[in-house]
Protein backbone atom coordinates (compact mmCIF):
# COMPACT_ATOMS: atom_id res chain seq x y z
CA UNK A 1 0.00 0.00 0.00
CA UNK A 2 1.30 3.41 -0.96
CA UNK A 3 2.21 5.95 1.67
CA UNK A 4 1.72 8.83 -0.77
CA UNK A 5 -1.48 10.86 -0.69
CA UNK A 6 -2.78 13.15 -3.42
CA UNK A 7 -5.30 15.93 -2.76
CA UNK A 8 -6.81 17.91 -5.63
CA UNK A 9 -6.53 21.65 -5.16
CA UNK A 10 -8.26 22.76 -8.35
CA UNK A 11 -9.24 21.99 -11.92
CA UNK A 12 -9.25 25.11 -14.09
CA UNK A 13 -8.86 25.75 -17.82
CA UNK A 14 -8.20 22.08 -18.48
CA UNK A 15 -5.33 21.86 -15.97
CA UNK A 16 -5.60 19.58 -12.93
CA UNK A 17 -3.59 20.66 -9.87
CA UNK A 18 -3.02 18.81 -6.63
CA UNK A 19 -0.70 18.35 -3.67
CA UNK A 20 1.26 15.18 -2.92
CA UNK A 21 1.85 14.56 0.79
CA UNK A 22 3.48 11.92 3.00
CA UNK A 23 6.57 11.82 0.80
CA UNK A 24 9.61 10.42 2.66
CA UNK A 25 12.32 13.01 3.32
CA UNK A 26 14.89 13.35 0.55
CA UNK A 27 12.76 11.49 -2.00
CA UNK A 28 11.19 12.89 -5.16
CA UNK A 29 7.80 11.21 -5.64
CA UNK A 30 7.50 9.11 -8.79
CA UNK A 31 4.05 9.79 -10.18
CA UNK A 32 2.40 8.55 -13.37
CA UNK A 33 -0.95 9.78 -14.65
CA UNK A 34 -2.90 7.49 -16.98
CA UNK A 35 -5.90 7.89 -19.26
CA UNK A 36 -7.18 4.70 -20.92
CA UNK A 37 -4.17 2.82 -19.52
CA UNK A 38 -1.74 5.12 -21.33
CA UNK A 39 0.56 7.55 -19.51
CA UNK A 40 -0.08 11.25 -20.01
CA UNK A 41 2.71 13.57 -21.09
CA UNK A 42 3.70 16.90 -19.54
CA UNK A 43 3.20 16.01 -15.89
CA UNK A 44 5.02 18.32 -13.51
CA UNK A 45 5.94 17.44 -9.94
CA UNK A 46 7.59 20.33 -8.11
CA UNK A 47 8.58 20.81 -4.47
CA UNK A 48 6.28 22.96 -2.34
CA UNK A 49 6.47 24.02 1.30
CA UNK A 50 7.00 21.67 4.27
CA UNK A 51 7.69 18.42 2.41
CA UNK A 52 4.71 18.76 0.08
CA UNK A 53 4.93 18.45 -3.68
CA UNK A 54 2.73 20.07 -6.33
CA UNK A 55 1.37 17.89 -9.13
CA UNK A 56 0.07 19.51 -12.30
CA UNK A 57 -1.05 18.13 -15.67
CA UNK A 58 -3.30 19.06 -18.59
CA UNK A 59 -6.52 17.18 -19.26
CA UNK A 60 -6.31 15.61 -22.74
CA UNK A 61 -8.93 17.05 -25.13
CA UNK A 62 -10.08 13.52 -26.06
CA UNK A 63 -11.14 13.03 -22.44
CA UNK A 64 -13.87 15.62 -22.83
CA UNK A 65 -16.44 13.53 -24.70
CA UNK A 66 -19.76 11.78 -24.09
CA UNK A 67 -19.76 9.21 -21.34
CA UNK A 68 -17.57 8.68 -18.31
CA UNK A 69 -13.83 9.22 -18.73
CA UNK A 70 -11.45 8.35 -15.87
CA UNK A 71 -7.90 9.48 -15.13
CA UNK A 72 -5.80 7.53 -12.63
CA UNK A 73 -2.84 8.85 -10.65
CA UNK A 74 -0.37 6.09 -9.84
CA UNK A 75 2.77 5.66 -7.81
CA UNK A 76 5.33 5.01 -10.53
CA UNK A 77 7.42 2.42 -8.67
CA UNK A 78 4.54 0.17 -7.57
CA UNK A 79 1.86 0.95 -10.15
CA UNK A 80 -0.59 1.42 -7.28
CA UNK A 81 -3.46 3.85 -7.88
CA UNK A 82 -3.25 6.61 -5.27
CA UNK A 83 -6.08 8.74 -6.66
CA UNK A 84 -8.44 8.99 -9.61
CA UNK A 85 -11.19 11.20 -10.92
CA UNK A 86 -13.84 11.04 -13.60
CA UNK A 87 -15.39 13.51 -15.99
CA UNK A 88 -18.99 12.75 -16.93
CA UNK A 89 -20.50 14.47 -19.96
CA UNK A 90 -23.21 14.21 -22.57
CA UNK A 91 -26.64 12.64 -22.76
CA UNK A 92 -25.33 9.33 -21.47
CA UNK A 93 -24.47 11.04 -18.18
CA UNK A 94 -28.07 11.20 -16.90
CA UNK A 95 -28.74 7.53 -17.57
CA UNK A 96 -25.36 6.46 -16.21
CA UNK A 97 -25.76 8.39 -12.98
CA UNK A 98 -29.26 7.01 -12.42
CA UNK A 99 -28.02 3.46 -13.00
CA UNK A 100 -25.12 3.97 -10.58
CA UNK A 101 -27.47 5.35 -7.91
CA UNK A 102 -29.78 2.34 -8.35
CA UNK A 103 -26.82 -0.02 -7.93
CA UNK A 104 -25.66 1.83 -4.82
CA UNK A 105 -29.16 1.60 -3.32
CA UNK A 106 -29.26 -2.14 -3.96
CA UNK A 107 -25.84 -2.60 -2.35
CA UNK A 108 -26.89 -0.51 0.64
CA UNK A 109 -30.04 -2.60 1.10
CA UNK A 110 -27.94 -5.76 0.93
CA UNK A 111 -25.55 -4.41 3.57
CA UNK A 112 -28.44 -3.35 5.82
CA UNK A 113 -29.97 -6.83 5.66
CA UNK A 114 -26.61 -8.48 6.40
CA UNK A 115 -25.97 -6.14 9.32
CA UNK A 116 -29.42 -6.75 10.80
CA UNK A 117 -28.94 -10.51 10.43
CA UNK A 118 -25.55 -10.24 12.13
CA UNK A 119 -27.07 -8.27 15.02
CA UNK A 120 -29.80 -10.88 15.52
CA UNK A 121 -27.35 -13.79 15.38
CA UNK A 122 -24.87 -12.26 17.84
CA UNK A 123 -27.43 -10.88 20.32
Amino acid sequence: MSVLKVNKTRLANGVWEGVISDVPSGVTPGIEVQFRDRPLEDITVTPAADGLWQLKFSIPPQMVSDGIQTISILEQNTGEVIDSFAIIAGEVADETIRAEIDLLREELDLLKRAFRRHCVETA
